[in-house]
């Protein structure tokens, strides 16, 4: 029997998270051969936890409370990283607490696990939620990508992924500033799964273009040296091209040159070292049994 772990990040939204793991919970009892496990990561939250109780079909429910709050990119990576040292597993599946992944797509995730069941399979996003201004800006997000980095990326932190891919991402540093970044930088097969991105169980979206820009960046900078190799080129084009553009083509040359300082501070957040002490902001971890 294979044993899969749900990894589920959460900050405050405890009301969400209770009804997330009951869905998975629905979900999974329809699925044989698998014995589901469940990781959240409490992303010190300054709310009080309001009462969760273990599912009938989830085998373990452990609750791991971090000592400081880092994000929900961090507690994905330090939530890889417990599982590669701490626990036996074949799969994990990382999900959102708010039920933006919708736990029904789980069955497909595993059921493209079991056609390939050593090649991770994530979520690709053929709808969202959002308004307007919100996708427009998703889908420039998605072209401006692939423009500077070669890669399309059309999928979020929602994945299932193999042991190995597990373990190959757990010391890159690339990790603890994007998860998706990296996953396509390091893994280099991947299958894929149409997936809706749904609505919160309770409250507003987090994702602001605030929160879209820095998610843009961050996947931008885990390519930061092919950026900068695509952006010479660009530089050069547009330096040829002055005679007949002329202040138009310095504006873009000066454009490019600023997003390129942007891509390199916000490289910055790859901090490796950090990465690996990331076990110091463990504060205690909470074993759900009944």
């Amino acid at each position: 029997m294979k044993k899969l772990i749900f990894l589920i990040p959460i900050y405050n939204d405890w009301k969400s998270l209770l009804k997330l793991i009951d869905e998975i919970n629905n979900t999974v009892k329809r699925i044989k051969g698998f014995e589901f496990n469940c990781i959240v990561i409490n992303d010190a939250s300054n709310v009080e936890q309001i009462k969760i109780s273990k599912p009938s079909n989830i085998k373990t429910l452990k609750i791991i409370n971090m000592k400081k709050n880092k994000g929900h990119a961090r507690c994905n990576a330090f939530g890889l990283r417990y599982i590669n040292t701490n626990e036996i597993f074949d799969y994990v599946i990382l999900m959102d607490g708010d039920g933006e992944d919708r736990p029904n797509e789980i069955i497909d995730l595993i059921n493209k696990i079991l056609k390939e069941p050593e090649v991770s399979v994530v979520a690709k996003r053929i709808k969202r939620a959002e308004g307007l201004v919100f996708q427009l800006m998703y889908q420039a997000h998605k072209l401006i990508v692939f423009i500077f980095t070669g890669k399309k990326i059309n999928f979020g932190n929602y994945s299932c992924l193999v042991k190995k891919d597990v373990n190959k991402l757990s010391d890159k540093a690339s990790l603890w500033s994007s998860f998706s970044g990296s996953v396509k930088k390091h893994i280099f097969k991947l299958n894929t799964i149409n997936s809706i991105r749904g609505t919160r169980y309770f409250g507003p979206s987090k994702m602001s273009l605030m929160n879209l820009f820095l998610h843009s960046f961050s996947i931008i900078a885990v390519f930061k040296y092919q950026v900068f190799l695509r952006s010479t080129f660009m530089i050069i084009i547009l330096a040829y091209f002055n005679i007949y553009l002329g202040n138009f083509s310095i504006f873009f040359q000066i454009l490019i040159i600023v997003f390129n300082l942007i891509i390199f501070i916000v490289s910055l957040r790859e901090k490796e070292n950090e990465l690996k002490n990331s076990n110091n902001n463990l504060d205690s971890i909470t074993d759900i049994t009944h």
